[in-house]
C-alpha cells in the first residue's frame, strides 16, 4: 500500500548584511586675509605772523578823549611844577637883591628867552613808532609707513568614526507542508470503480 500523506519541511532562510566599521579624517583648511592700511606723508606749515600795534602811534596824531585828558593833565602838572620852581627861584633872588639891581628886567628877559627856546612851533609827528612783534613760522612734517596685517584662520582636522553594523533579514520563515497524495475516498467503498471485494473465504 502506498503512503497517502507526503510531509515536506521548509527550512528558515536568513540573510545577513554586515557593514564594516570605518574611521574618516577630514583635513583642516587654512585661510589667510591680508589688509593694508595706507598712511603716507603729512606736511603742515604755518607762515610767520607779524603783529603791528599802532595804538600809541595813532594816539600821538589823534588821541582818544581819555588819552587827550590824560596828556593835558600831565602838561598841567608839569607846568605847575615849573612855575613853582620859577617862583621859588625868583623869590630867592628877591630876598638876596641889592640896591640898584634890576631883577624885574632880568625876570622878563629870562621868560622871553625861555619862550624863544621852547615854543619854536616844531614837533615830529607821530612821536612813538608802531610796536612790531612777530610769531615765528612753523613747519611740521610727518611720515608714516603703510601697515600690512595678516590674519590666519586655521581649521583643525576632524575624525569621524562610523561603527560596524550587522543586519539580519528573514527571507523565508520555517514551514511544514502536509500533502495528501492518495486517491479519492469513496463512501461506501463499493462506490469506487476499482473496488474489488475482499475474499473473506480464503
Amino acid at each position: 500500500m502506498k503512503p497517502l500523506i507526503e510531509i515536506t519541511t521548509v527550512p528558515i532562510q536568513i540573510e545577513m548584511k554586515t557593514t564594516n566599521a570605518r574611521l574618516e579624517y577630514a583635513r583642516g583648511t587654512a585661510e589667510m586675509e591680508i589688509s593694508r592700511e595706507k598712511n603716507g606723508l603729512s606736511i603742515k606749515s604755518r607762515p610767520i605772523k607779524i603783529n603791528i600795534d599802532t595804538f600809541e602811534n595813532r594816539n600821538s596824531l589823534s588821541p582818544t578823549l581819555a588819552r587827550y585828558l590824560e596828556q593835558n593833565a600831565q602838561k598841567g602838572h608839569q607846568a605847575a611844577y615849573q612855575a613853582t620852581a620859577t617862583y621859588a627861584r625868583q623869590g630867592q633872588l628877591l630876598l638876596e637883591t641889592q640896591v640898584g639891581q634890576e631883577l624885574v628886567t632880568q625876570f622878563a628877559e629870562e621868560a622871553m628867552m625861555k619862550d624863544v627856546k621852547t615854543n619854536v612851533g616844531l614837533d615830529f609827528l607821530p612821536k612813538p613808532g608802531p610796536e612790531i612783534t612777530w610769531d615765528p613760522g612753523e613747519i611740521n612734517i610727518r611720515y608714516e609707513m603703510d601697515k600690512m596685517a595678516m590674519d590666519w584662520k586655521l581649521d583643525k582636522g576632524s575624525f569621524e568614526f562610523t561603527p560596524g553594523d550587522i543586519e539580519f533579514t528573514i527571507t523565508q520563515r520555517p514551514d511544514v507542508v502536509i500533502k495528501y497524495i492518495g486517491g479519492p475516498l469513496y463512501v461506501p467503498p463499493s462506490a469506487d470503480p476499482n473496488y474489488e471485494p475482499l475474499d473473506v473465504r480464503a
